[in-house]
């Protein structure tokens, strides 16, 4: 494997909370100033997308922090490696499985899956991981069917379809050494579930509000550059005019695939955009495009892969990803439509 290259910082200790960086204070000071000012008359618009952003996401980044900093303080590195952390096709079904049986949107995911990668699990795992969760997730299972009917099956199968083929793309590319390794080497036996067979409710509060802090400052100050763009675009970017140019040909789909780059913000928030693409243009594959490429090329997600993995699995994920959304893509257009 190739040596990590990556920004992941060691856990702090167990009983100190580490202070917020400066990077997230000056982003976050920088929000709060745009979002104070969004309640003057004039920025009535940028109010309304902001608290709209906000009221969809704040649970899903708020639990996937804290499930962050429950997976820091109590589960063993060892586990981690165990399950998620061999060059294997069992171990990107299991990545698979985990991000179904998770519920937080795309934003929540983000931090859960770079405590994994911190944990020790693989880069190929985490991206399988992080390609699943926000669309092939039970909660989404149903939604997606709710808005599309028999058809959501479509989306979620290609999700994990997709996932599963990146997996193993990104599986060669580290047998390869072009992608980054793991956070940190730890044996497998090494297994130590000690702070859950010795539970004390103090030193695990403070343990878990540790690892919570230590993600956020890793995680945070990117999420909020995510909100920021979407809520100025949603705000000043009319909704006929995107939709006028989302149709079904090549185009349309390059098109889609822009938005989604830029719009997407939740998994729960863009599937009503996608089913409303859906009725204006009767494609079932832009809908596709505007979800899936939102996971596979948002700034966000790009940017915190190279601040916390690396650059070479930051620019590799739309390079793999891309050309199997556009290709799903237009045989949902195709045959599905």
């Amino acid at each position: 494997m190739s040596s990590t290259g990556h920004c992941c910082h060691s856990s702090p200790p167990s009983d100190q909370i580490p202070p917020i960086n400066r990077r997230l204070a000056i982003m976050g000071s920088i929000f709060l100033a745009v979002f104070a000012i969004s309640f003057l008359a004039p920025f009535e618009a940028l109010n309304d997308s902001m608290l709209s952003y906000l009221t969809i996401i704040w649970w899903a980044v708020l639990v996937g922090l804290l499930l962050g900093g429950v997976i820091d303080y109590f589960v063993p590195d060892g586990f981690i490696v165990r399950v998620l952390g061999k060059r294997s096709k069992v171990t990107l079904i299991n990545a698979v499985i985990a991000g179904f049986l998770m519920s937080a949107c795309s934003h929540g995911i983000l931090a859960i899956a770079i405590q994994l990668y911190k944990k020790g699990a693989s880069v190929p795992a985490v991206i399988t991981f992080l390609l699943a969760s926000p669309w092939a997730n039970l909660p989404m299972t149903v939604l997606l069917f709710g808005f599309f009917g028999w058809k959501g099956i479509l989306f979620v199968g290609g999700a994990m379809v997709i996932a599963l083929i990146t997996g193993l793309i990104f599986t060669f590319l580290d047998e390869l050494g072009w992608i980054e390794g793991p956070a940190k080497d730890v044996q497998v036996e090494d297994i130590s579930w000690d702070r859950v067979k010795n539970f004390d409710l103090q030193k695990s509060v403070k343990g878990v509000a540790a690892g919570s802090v230590s993600l956020a400052n890793m995680v945070l100050w990117w999420i909020l550059i995510g909100i920021l763009a979407a809520a100025l675009i949603g705000a000043y970017v009319p909704a006929h005019w995107f939709m006028q140019y989302l149709g079904p040909d090549f185009t349309g789909m390059l098109v889609t695939l822009l938005f989604a780059t830029v719009l997407e913000v939740c998994s729960e928030g863009t599937s009503p955009i996608a089913f409303e693409i859906f009725n204006k243009t009767g494609a079932l594959g832009n809908p596709f495009i505007f979800l899936m490429a939102g996971v596979a090329t948002d700034y966000t997600e790009i940017g915190l892969l190279w601040t916390n993995i690396g650059r070479r699995t930051a620019i590799w994920l739309p390079v793999v990803t891309v050309p199997q959304i556009l290709v799903f893509a237009v045989l949902l257009n195709k045959f599905a439509s």
